[in-house]
């Protein structure tokens, strides 16, 4: 079906930066909109970008941080995290809302995941 691969969480220093990107293959039809959430345990999963034409959205929490983008040939978002603070630690979640080839409608989908951990 669809799938959505994503790279780039590590480890980094406060103050430090990050690029993560996501990958999305398999029967695709559209892409609507892709964007990033992220997760600490025992919380809720937040919206933290999302870009859907050419509009974009972020947490109020990382905007003039982190930027998003998409490359739309590739089907690939991209999120680049500059002056990263330590409450910015959570596993990162690629989102995005697909019509596959065949469907009548979008559905989301999502990545399995990367971490990011800020800390000295």
């Amino acid at each position: 079906q669809v799938q959505l691969v994503e790279s780039g969480g590590g480890l980094v220093q406060p103050g430090g930066s990050l690029r993560l990107s996501c990958a999305a293959s398999g029967s695709i039809f559209m892409i609507n909109a892709m964007g990033w959430y992220r997760q600490i345990p025992g919380k809720q999963r937040e919206l933290v970008a999302a870009i859907s034409g050419g509009s974009t959205n972020y947490a109020g929490s990382v905007k003039d941080r982190f930027t998003i983008s998409r490359d739309y040939s590739k089907n690939t978002v991209y999120l680049q995290m500059n002056s990263l603070k330590p409450e910015d630690t959570a596993v990162y979640y690629c989102n995005s809302r697909i019509k596959t080839l065949g469907s009548a409608g979008y559905a989301d989908y999502w990545g399995q995941g990367t971490q990011v951990t800020v800390s000295s």
